[in-house]
């Protein structure tokens, strides 16, 4: 689709239009579901739903049922404005550049009909500048760009061959796609799936079963990737309520598209437009009226790695980090962001997140930080991972398991570091090297040259240094030499050597000889032609 759109833009640019449209597809036929489910409408033999919508519904009636749609949907589109009704007009060549801003401006007007969902859905397209000179250079240009991306967004098929729904793994596939071309600034808004998956599993192992309504957080929740994967971990009985937080404005967006493709109810999702560091998740109110800290039973994060933050003294009165003496360094909000996650934990859940291997040694405050965790008890596990696994980055990871009520005292540290398939541009996790991690980790023992239990006590020998070779040694010797066998490959060596100058000097010898006649030859041309030269005068 990019390709075949590519002019002005690269094709990654056109990223914005092709998803946004497809998400107002989907909403547009997801509430054609609902009007036929809720008889709104009620199509004749032969006729679409969009159709009888266009014709059946009055327009004395029509503010009542698009409130009633927004009531249940979080959102409401005019029979006007609806995908099949723009579709049909670009097929009949009636459309005008004017019909696309409109359509959007009565999808906005119709957030005010339902307040509960309004933040939700407000400024979800905003990124489809249509006004865009890269379209084109003109209205006519613009709107045959958007046009050309109208048809082939409705090309798309939204099922497979037995009917199975896979828009939501069209729309992954796509970010993802689109995450591979864009370099370093995928990393603001995707986490490869292979690393997303072992982040769910660990903090899906242990999570209460009985639990019906779980909750997960990402306080750097990039594109929401992340968020679902937690949730293909659990059973279907389960409701998951995701929490996200975003500071990049068109990554949010991308978000919230994300999570409700793969149908995911606006009130089953809390995602935010926000510095997580700077504007902390809102606090909560218990049935006695009481504010307290949010809580979730999952947290997991794939955030911007040594970022700078504004760790100015204030901060210390936070009571995410008030509790560690200590702030991260201005210069590498690492621990920032792992003890904002920690901080919104339940007491007897669990957080993994990625980062970098500098937090497992660095001194100074983080020293500080790391020896407190330690101490409280709280950093579960430790699992190097490969390098070059992310797009936004080549160098090695690290995931650290944290939970606020261990019963054991010890740390497990796990080296997965040379478990994975080399790609051309990148490395993946292979389900098996997923499946090893996952369980030694439950298993929780020691593993020869991969992983190891370690106590407090060793731990403190080591003055609070997590760094992963201090605790699994993955050295491999190099085998025996056997000398006898050397040493007659030496001497083999040798005679080709000498063999092999013989022939050399021999060639010389003979280039040589060449050469001297050919001199010789030269020299009596030249005596020749003197001799003409003074017989002639």
């Amino acid at each position: 689709m990019a390709n075949r759109l590519r002019g002005n833009m690269d094709a990654s640019e056109y990223r914005d239009y092709i998803l946004g449209f497809m998400f107002y597809r989907y909403l547009s036929e997801h509430q054609e579901k609902y009007l036929v489910k809720n008889e709104v409408v009620f199509p004749e033999e032969g006729q679409s739903v969009n159709d009888a919508y266009l014709t059946q519904v009055p327009e004395e009636d029509l503010n009542d049922a698009l409130a009633d749609i927004a009531g249940s949907l979080g959102y409401a589109i005019a029979p006007q404005y609806t995908w099949a009704t723009i579709v049909d007009k670009v097929h009949d060549n009636k459309i005008a550049a004017s019909d696309y801003q409109d359509m959007f401006d009565s999808f906005n007007h119709n957030l005010n009909l339902n307040a509960n969902s309004k933040m939700d859905f407000t400024g979800v397209f905003d990124d489809m500048n249509l006004n865009n000179s890269r379209l084109g250079n003109n209205t006519a240009a613009r709107a045959k760009a958007l046009t050309n991306i109208i048809d082939l967004v409705d090309e798309i098929e939204y099922r497979d061959e037995n009917g199975k729904d896979i828009l939501g793994d069209i729309y992954t596939y796509l970010i993802a796609e689109f995450a591979s071309n864009s370099g370093k600034k995928a990393g603001e808004f995707f986490t490869p799936h292979q690393v997303s998956e072992v982040l769910a599993k660990l903090v899906t192992e242990n999570l209460d079963k009985n639990i019906t309504r779980p909750s997960v957080y990402d306080f750097a929740c990039g594109s929401g990737s992340l968020l679902l994967t937690v949730s293909e971990q659990l059973p279907s009985n389960m409701v998951v309520h995701y929490h996200g937080q975003e500071l990049n404005t068109s990554t949010y967006n991308l978000a919230r598209m994300n999570l409700m493709m793969h149908d995911v109810r606006y009130e089953n999702m809390d995602l935010r437009n926000a510095d997580t560091l700077e504007m902390d998740w809102p606090d909560g109110v218990d049935e006695h009226g009481v504010d307290h800290p949010r809580s979730f039973d999952m947290v997991v994060a794939n955030p911007p790695y040594s970022a700078r933050w504004d760790n100015n003294d204030n901060k210390l009165k936070d009571p995410r980090f008030k509790e560690y003496g200590a702030l991260a360094p201005k210069t590498k909000a690492d621990y920032a962001f792992l003890l904002h996650g920690l901080y919104h934990l339940k007491q007897d859940g669990t957080m993994a997140i990625v980062l970098p291997h500098g937090v497992l040694f660095r001194g100074a405050k983080e020293a500080k930080i790391r020896q407190a965790l330690l101490e409280k008890n709280q950093i579960d596990a430790i699992i190097g991972l490969p390098a070059n696994l992310f797009y936004s980055t080549g160098i090695p990871t690290v995931v650290l398991v944290l939970k606020k009520n261990k019963e054991n005292k010890d740390v497990l540290f796990i080296d997965a570091s040379k478990d994975f398939e080399k790609g051309k541009n990148q490395n993946t996790l292979r389900k098996e090297d997923i499946d090893k991690i996952i369980n030694t980790y439950k298993e929780r023992k020691d593993v020869d040259k991969y992983a190891h239990v370690a106590s407090i006590d060793e731990i403190k020998e080591n003055d609070y240094n997590l760094n992963i070779p201090r605790y699994v040694d993955t050295f491999e010797p190099e085998p025996p030499v056997d000398l006898g066998k050397l040493t007659k490959e030496m001497e083999e060596t040798q005679k080709e050597i000498e063999k092999t100058q013989s022939e050399l000097l021999g060639m010389m010898k003979e280039l040589t000889s060449k050469d001297e006649k050919t001199q010789n030859d030269l020299n009596d041309f030249i005596k020749m032609l003197e001799n003409e030269v003074k017989r002639n005068g």
